[in-house]
């Protein structure tokens, strides 16, 4: 209850890390390629999905500072992990599109494309503050559609590296998501009618 009091303050504050961060990453070349480096090692690929788990779960409870918090671990997981020795030739590529793609002009189709990442967050969140399970999932499905189409559309063959680690972090997204929505229900039903 000691935290809820503080859940405005903490929720701002990890705002303007996250606005900070974004503006490092695209103000200096030195660190977008030094977070890139780490970003080939495709473990980060894996964790980054598993974030929407904690992302729902603090949604569920109404809790901006746990949704601003893992918004920033999510941004911040691509270089959690080491470099890697030897990366592929697809991962490779796809990244080396990624930062041209975020380094290179920015025109309104691309502006509102990149839009669709942070309103599919807000709609993931709204869904999940609202407790309707259904459209928290059906939103989850659209954000790993959506990444995979996205990659596989403007990277061409290299975007494929992509699929594997969406769809794994999609089913385990899913999966998790769905058995804690029902567990924390019942959990909410039972203190309700006591």
């Amino acid at each position: 209850m000691k935290l809820k009091k503080y859940d405005k303050f903490i929720a701002i504050l990890f705002v303007i890390l996250t606005i900070s961060f974004i503006v490092l990453a695209f103000s200096n070349r030195d660190f977008l390629d030094w977070a890139f480096a780490r970003h080939h090692n495709q473990l980060s690929w894996y964790i980054r999905p598993v974030f929407l788990i904690p992302f729902c779960y603090f949604a569920f409870k109404r809790s901006s500072a746990g949704i601003s918090i893992t918004i920033f671990a999510l941004l911040t997981s691509m270089f959690w992990f080491p470099e890697p020795d030897s990366v592929s030739k697809q991962v490779q590529d796809f990244l080396q599109y990624e930062v041209e793609y975020l380094t290179g002009d920015w025109y309104l189709a691309k502006i509102l494309v990149t839009l669709l990442i942070p309103i599919s967050l807000i709609l993931l969140g709204m869904a999940f503050w609202k407790r309707n399970l259904w459209v928290g999932l059906l939103v989850l499905l659209f954000i790993a559609l959506g990444k995979i189409l996205w990659s596989i559309q403007s990277a061409g063959e290299s975007g494929k590296s992509i699929v594997v680690p969406a769809i794994v972090g999609l089913v385990f997204c899913i999966t998790l998501v769905y058995w804690g929505f029902k567990k924390l229900s019942k959990k909410s039903n039972e203190s309700i009618s006591k």
